[in-house]
C-alpha cells in the first residue's frame, strides 16, 4: 500500500485543504479505476487520525481498496453558518479533485463511505441524501440524531455552526433524510450501524435504529459492550470492510 499526504486548494472553501489517501499495490487490472472507501473523522480529529489510531492501511490491503480521508474541521459535514461550506465542498468539489489526482472509480457500486462519531453522522448523511453515489455506508458510534442533540442545550456545542437554525426536517436531520429516501424511488444504500452500549451516543443510535425499523429502511445494526473509544473502532472498521464486500481491484 502507498500512503499519500495531499495538500491542495479548494475554490469552494477558499482554503488550503488536506487529505490522506491510501492506494493498493498489485492491482489485478491497472486500467480499471479503484473502488474507494471515503473514511471520515470525528469532531475532535482530522484526516490523519485513522492511520494514527488504527491499522486501516493494513486492513484495506486485503481488499486492494483505495481509502480517502478528508479533513473537514468541526463542520459536521455541513455548510456552516459562520464558516466554510463543507457540505458543498465534499459533494461538489472534493470527489472530483481526488479523481483528478488518483485513479478512483466514480461508479456507485465502487464507492462506499464510513466514519466514526461526527464522521458516522457524515457517512449516513452522504448516503441518505446522495444515494445515487454510494453503494453502502457505515456509522461507528455515530451522532445520528442531531435534532435531539440540538434540542438539549447542554449538548449543542458546535452545532451552532451549522447553517439551519432548526435542524429537524432538513437534510441535516438523518431521521428526516431516511424517511425522504424511503418515500422516493431512489436506490437505497446498504447501511451498517454499530455503537457501544456504554457510549454517550448510544441513545441517539437507538433512536435512529428504531426509526429505520418503523419506516422499513434496512439497517445492519449491532451493538456490544464498550464506549466511545479507539479500541472499539479499530475492531469495528475490520467488520465494516468485511461487510461492505467491495470487489477486489
Amino acid at each position: 500500500m502507498a500512503l499519500f499526504h495531499c495538500h491542495f486548494g479548494s475554490s469552494t472553501l477558499n482554503l488550503a485543504c488536506s487529505a490522506d489517501v491510501i492506494l493498493p499495490d498489485n492491482r489485478k487490472d491497472p486500467n480499471r479505476p479503484l473502488a474507494t472507501l471515503w473514511l471520515l473523522h470525528g469532531l475532535s480529529d482530522d484526516h490523519t487520525i485513522w492511520q494514527r489510531r488504527t491499522s486501516i492501511e493494513r486492513y484495506a490491503a486485503a481488499y486492494r481498496l483505495a481509502v480517502v480521508m478528508p479533513a473537514v474541521d468541526r463542520s459536521w459535514y455541513a455548510d456552516m453558518q459562520y464558516g466554510p461550506k463543507y457540505w458543498t465542498y465534499l459533494t461538489d468539489e472534493f470527489p472530483d479533485l481526488m479523481r483528478q489526482y488518483f485513479p478512483l472509480s466514480a461508479r456507485r457500486e465502487d464507492n462506499v463511505v464510513a466514519g466514526l462519531s461526527m464522521g458516522g453522522y457524515g457517512a449516513f448523511k452522504l448516503a441518505l441524501n446522495l444515494p445515487g453515489r454510494y453503494a453502502a455506508a457505515a456509522s461507528l458510534s455515530g451522532a445520528l440524531d442531531l435534532a435531539a442533540i440540538q434540542g438539549a442545550p447542554e449538548r449543542r456545542g458546535s452545532l451552532r455552526l451549522i447553517s439551519e437554525k432548526r435542524l429537524k426536517g432538513t437534510s441535516n436531520d438523518l431521521l428526516h433524510a431516511a424517511t425522504k429516501l424511503v418515500r422516493s424511488r431512489r436506490p437505497r444504500p446498504r447501511l451498517f450501524q454499530w455503537c457501544g452500549t456504554e457510549d454517550f451516543l448510544y441513545a441517539d443510535n437507538l433512536r435512529f435504529r428504531d426509526h429505520a425499523r418503523r419506516i422499513k429502511l434496512p439497517v445492519d445494526y449491532s451493538e456490544s459492550p464498550g464506549g466511545h473509544s479507539w479500541d472499539m473502532w479499530d475492531q469495528q472498521i475490520r467488520n465494516v470492510l468485511t461487510w461492505m464486500r467491495v470487489e477486489k481491484s
